[in-house]
């Protein structure tokens, strides 16, 4: 996609066109300024406000409300009445909002039930009458492209099928190199389901019929599903529970067919109150979750995928990367959060960038995806100083695997989490951090602990660029660590620093070597 892309058109002929003008007409644009979307849906109305990186925006504001439009559906053709009253107080609220927030109109989208509904057509006129918000109802497969998108922008790379479950859809989508080709919508929601008379195996049949349909539609030959959607949300957390997982993020969390088989065996026979309360699902979102597992269950079957991953991002970033130019999309999310969180959080900004200049002769040639995890890092190497001193080192590795930090899997995540520990900290042992480890090989552990070392040493070398006091150079064969000083370096290399100097140079069991 282009900037000067010409907008959507609808089955009605209304050209659409969501933020009434591209967000990214400056060729130069690195800020994204507050943008305001709200998301419609049959069970939940969310607004979000983005902020920030436009490659990576930040969540400046998040707000959900379980309206339940869609509930009972199937069976009046109507919406739910109390879903329609709460909607209503929900998007006055996020209107006034919006006001309030200086952040210009709101992009409202409405999907399954607005649209399937016989009153969807009087609802809409209602809430853009009482709340002075344009809404904008859309078909099944413009829903699958955005809910792609969504996962495009958080996860450059994927590849496979997207599946978007919502109270009375569910949207498939496949994505591959950074695009979104065949789409498919169906019925499949939980809402629809709870409808379906016969019990459990008709249901199951009712599923199976769908799947197949879904199948001919966007074809079997896909590796990875990637789940996005309230109720996916909600089984993984239950599977993050089943399996004992340390880190709980979503967003990426990966599942292999036999381990979702297990969990929803596990659901099916434990008691769902109690599971409710230990993983602070709401009781709306939980009512869902026996129904959702059921069409997971086929899903796995029909389609036959080798992994199953979380997308915390769907339909409301699918809004953003539509307007995303292709430039702005190719680079990179995790290192474009990291330079838009040293701009604004660090006490020199621009300075990581010459750290890991300074320190890459230890590493030597990288491949792209171990750089960019450097860079990473030595963006964020200073972002937590405000922190108590005695508390900087577990806050370094709080912030980088709790934080909305998108296209880096869990693994990489406590990996960037040790390193920034260890550029505080010269031990982990004891930290908060252990029970993470075991996501880690030992030679990855290595790595980021000499890392963490190596940005501890040169954070602190010089304060303008560790350049100019020294060079580094590094022999794994000779196993020589050596640092060649500058005439303003020999000053600048005292007691603390030559203490860090032969830390780094023991973590690479070398030789420290200074001239």
């Amino acid at each position: 996609m282009t900037k000067n892309k010409a907008p959507l058109e609808l089955a009605d002929g209304d050209d659409w066109d969501p933020f009434g003008q591209p967000l990214f007409d400056d060729p130069s644009v690195r800020a994204l300024s507050r943008v305001g979307v709200v998301d419609i849906g049959s069970n939940s109305i969310r607004m979000v406000v983005f902020d920030g990186a436009a490659r990576s925006p930040a969540y400046f504001f998040n707000e959900k409300v379980m309206a339940g439009l869609g509930q009972g559906l199937a069976e009046t053709g109507r919406l739910n009445p109390e879903g329609r009253a709460r909607g209503l107080v929900a998007l006055k609220r996020f209107a006034a909002l919006a006001d309030g927030m200086d952040i210009g109109p709101l992009t409202c989208v409405a999907t399954a039930a607005m649209r399937d509904a016989k009153d969807g057509p009087e609802y809409h006129a209602q809430i853009e009458k009482e709340t002075g918000l344009k809404v904008h109802v859309i078909d099944g497969i413009e829903e699958a492209r955005l809910s792609a998108q969504g996962v495009l922008l958080g996860w450059p790379e994927a590849e496979g099928l997207v599946c978007d479950i919502g109270g009375n859809s569910m949207e498939l989508a496949e994505i591959r190199a950074g695009k979104v080709w065949r789409r498919a919508t169906s019925q499949l929601g939980p809402f629809r389901l709870q409808q379906i008379e016969g019990g459990k195996k008709a249901v199951t049949a009712h599923i199976q019929a769908t799947m197949a349909e879904l199948a001919a539609q966007v074809g079997t030959s896909h590796e990875r599903i990637y789940l996005v959607g309230g109720s996916w949300r909600a089984i993984a957390r239950l599977d993050m529970e089943r399996r004992g997982y340390p880190l709980l993020v979503l967003h990426e969390y990966r599942m292999d067919p036999d381990g979702v088989m297990e969990t929803i065996d596990w659901i099916a026979k434990s008691d769902n109150e109690k599971l409710r309360a230990k993983t602070g699902t709401s009781s709306a979102r939980m009512d869902l979750v026996p129904l959702a597992t059921q069409v997971l269950r086929e899903l796995i079957d029909t389609f036959g995928p080798k992994e199953i991953d979380v997308s915390a991002y769907g339909i409301r970033e699918g809004l953003l990367y539509e307007q995303m130019p292709e430039r702005l999309r190719r680079r990179d999310p995790l290192v474009e959060a990291a330079r838009h969180t040293e701009r604004v959080m660090s006490r020199m900004p621009g300075f990581g960038k010459k750290l890991h200049a300074f320190i890459e002769p230890i590493f030597g040639p990288l491949p792209p995806e171990k750089f960019r995890l450097v860079r990473a890092a030595c963006l964020l190497h200073d972002t937590t100083w405000r922190t108590h001193p005695d508390y900087r080192a577990e806050a370094c590795f709080e912030n980088v695997t709790r934080a909305n930090y998108s296209a880096m899997s869990h693994a990489e995540r406590i990996w960037l989490g040790v390193t920034l520990l260890h550029r505080y900290k010269n031990s982990r042992s004891g930290s908060r951090l252990e029970p993470f480890l075991p996501l880690l090989s030992d030679e990855e552990i290595q790595e980021a602990e000499v890392l963490g070392k190596a940005m501890r040493f040169g954070s602190m070398f010089a304060t303008h660029s560790p350049d100019d006091a020294g060079e580094l150079k590094y022999s794994a064969k000779k196993g020589v660590l050596e640092l060649k000083l500058t005439k303003r370096g020999t000053a600048l290399f005292g007691e603390v620093a030559e203490s860090r100097f032969r830390s780094l140079a023991s973590a690479l069991k070398a030789e420290a070597k200074i001239s």
